[in-house]
């Protein structure tokens, strides 16, 4: 009987681990949601890349990579997480990036923490700390959390020395980390970055920081205290969004509102904002708000610290559920559904309303209330439609096209 039973255990784990290496993740046993393991090892100072940083030179990108010490699985998920300063402040080896970095590494994760390219001081005492340098700082954030990502696609494919699931990389952040892993789930097109970034001098949406061939597709976004542009970035088919985010920060506002305070303002779209819009197009997503606290308190509050990290763990376990992200080598990332674009929004009198080039027609859409009563039809007739607030209070609103994810529209 004995001998049963060790001959089906030894059955039972070489199927849990073949199948975690085609792309299945086991979660029994209280894996990834207990400490499992007492022990991390850390790797320190891995290179995934290099890129010309802000002065013109040529950077080598470093990572630590942490590990459950004994762990034997074939295959684990990824959290890699950057960390915050403003973008020009700021390293791998922050304190709440080694502490978040170990608690999940003890659940059975597999976890990194980067350095990604800062704005150098040389050109912020020269009065260079401006929004165009602070953009461009954060794309480049962006680029190298992406080359991140596609190291351990690389790695997976090849030498596999971390022994990670290539379908389960997930992308985190902290206040500035976590503008550059919303970019790096959600900004997908080379028109969504302002022009005066430059964008095509900088490499492009995808960069040239390292591991071309591979794709930097999150299979979820961790999003403590950031913000983006537009919640436009969010489209239907997008990856599941995590946010925590203090309801009273006044760094990068919970709602929306402007950041750099002396730098010229920028507007940009908290938490608040952009998991109503995941909701609005059936993305799975969670929003934790932490009441009357402000910015990355759990940084430096224990009690906030352990709801954060508490949040992160009970997300995930569904999302390891999911069906993981079929990637290999030289794969592009899937084409986003094409969807209307409006600006500017929110608007005080009227918001202008662009319709995909790819849609041949478009019939008429209907304009709802917060409460979902419809206050207007529009019959299009043009790509380019104009929608007047008229009448209409302030408020959010949507706009639905027959067939198509709805377009959430906000007047002042």
């Amino acid at each position: 009987m004995k001998t049963l039973f060790l001959f089906l255990a030894t059955l039972l784990l070489t199927a849990a681990q073949a199948a975690s290496a085609q792309g299945v993740i086991d979660t029994t046993g209280g894996r990834y949601y207990r400490p499992l393991f007492p022990n991390v090892t850390v790797t320190s100072g891995v290179a995934f890349g290099a890129a010309v940083n802000s002065v013109g030179a040529n950077q080598t990108l470093l990572m630590d990579i942490y590990q459950p010490t004994g762990d034997a699985l074939a295959r684990r998920p990824v959290i890699i997480f950057a960390h915050q300063g403003g973008f020009v402040t700021g390293l791998r080896t922050d304190a709440y990036m080694v502490d978040v970095c170990t608690k999940f590494a003890r659940l059975g994760y597999v976890t990194a923490s980067i350095d990604y390219r800062l704005l150098d001081f040389s050109i912020v005492l020269g009065g260079g700390f401006d929004t165009v340098n602070i953009a461009k700082s954060a794309i480049r954030g962006m680029q190298d959390l992406r080359a991140a990502v596609r190291f351990f696609r690389k790695d997976a494919a090849t030498a596999n020395t971390y022994r990670v699931n290539p379908g389960y990389i997930i992308v985190g952040g902290s206040s500035a980390g976590a503008f550059a892993a919303l970019e790096v789930g959600y900004l997908d097109k080379a028109t969504e970055v302002p022009a005066y970034v430059g964008i095509a001098a900088l490499g492009g949406v995808e960069g040239v920081s390292g591991n071309p061939g591979y794709s930097s597709l999150p299979q979820a976004v961790l999003n403590l205290s950031g913000a983006t542009e537009s919640p436009n970035y969010i489209e239907a088919g997008n990856a599941p969004l995590l946010s925590v985010h203090g309801t009273a920060d006044g760094t990068v506002p919970y709602l929306q509102g402007r950041v750099g305070s002396f730098l010229p303002p920028k507007y940009v779209y908290g938490s608040g904002r952009l998991n109503p819009r995941a909701t609005a197009l059936g993305i799975r997503n969670t929003l934790r708000p932490l009441r009357g606290a402000g910015h990355i308190p759990f940084e430096t509050n224990a009690a906030y610290a352990d709801t954060t990290f508490r949040t992160i763990r009970d997300f995930l376990r569904p999302v390891l559920a999911l069906p993981g992200l079929v990637v290999t080598a030289a794969q592009a990332p899937a084409v986003p559904m094409p969807a209307p674009q409006a600006y500017p929004n929110p608007a005080d009198d009227a918001i202008r309303i662009l319709l995909p080039a790819a849609w041949a027609t478009a019939a008429e859409a209907q304009l709802l209330d917060a409460a979902g009563r419809v206050v207007r039809t529009i019959s299009p007739t043009t790509r380019e439609l104009s929608l007047p607030r008229g009448n209409l209070r302030g408020g959010i609103y949507s706009l639905k096209f027959p067939g198509q994810p709805a377009v959430r529209i906000e007047f002042r």
